[in-house]
């Protein structure tokens, strides 16, 4: 963790201050709070508890609405979890997916356990072997101002991976009822049409 100084939500505030209407995708825990911390939002589908299915939900996602912005925000233990998930991206190649990995090397959600991440293991590197055209791993503020860009406007599937202090944050808790949270996303991609579709 030496060296580490970006702070996961001031990097994520200033990143989707200009976000319009890009759908998102959340992993479990910090990753969900950090989203909401900015303004929950009809377009964001938080995961909670499905731990190693956000990039592939993503995925899914950016497939059925290829005129939408998607963008996957996950931990590190989570994309560990999903690491078979590039290969099929890769595979894919969706232009309109982007996924950024705020990594802090620690399972946060478990106890804090050092994840591969702080022992070698290099998502966007692995990402980049998988066929991700743009895969980059963001340590300094410098490096951070050009986020925005990758996640909103750079053609996919992006990887981001933020390298982020391991601190403790107020959870910024958005609605849990998972039939609520689905059927607003639904209404929010496809309209109010939505809320009649089986």
């Amino acid at each position: 963790m030496s060296g580490i100084v970006l702070q996961r939500r001031e990097v994520l505030k200033a990143a989707l201050a200009d976000r319009g209407d890009t759908l998102f995708v959340t992993g479990l825990g910090s990753a969900t709070w950090d989203l909401a911390s900015l303004g929950d939002r009809p377009e964001n589908f938080y995961l909670w508890g499905a731990m190693g299915n956000a990039a592939m939900i993503g995925l899914g996602l950016a497939i059925a609405q290829p005129e939408r912005r998607v963008v996957v925000i996950t931990g590190d233990g989570e994309m560990l979890m999903g690491l078979t998930s590039f290969t099929t991206i890769g595979a894919r190649r969706p232009a309109n997916l982007a996924v950024c990995v705020l990594d802090n090397e620690r399972y946060t959600e478990t106890g804090r356990q050092p994840t591969a991440t702080g022992l070698g293991t290099d998502l966007a590197g692995v990402a980049a072997a998988c066929g991700f055209p743009k895969a980059v791993t963001i340590r300094t503020a410098a490096e951070a101002a050009g986020l925005g860009d990758l996640l909103l406007r750079t053609p996919g599937p992006v990887m981001a991976v933020v390298k982020v202090v391991d601190e403790a944050l107020p959870m910024a808790v958005p609605p849990r009822d998972g039939g609520y949270v689905k059927t607003r996303f639904r209404i929010g991609v496809l309209g109010e049409k939505a809320a009649t579709l089986p």
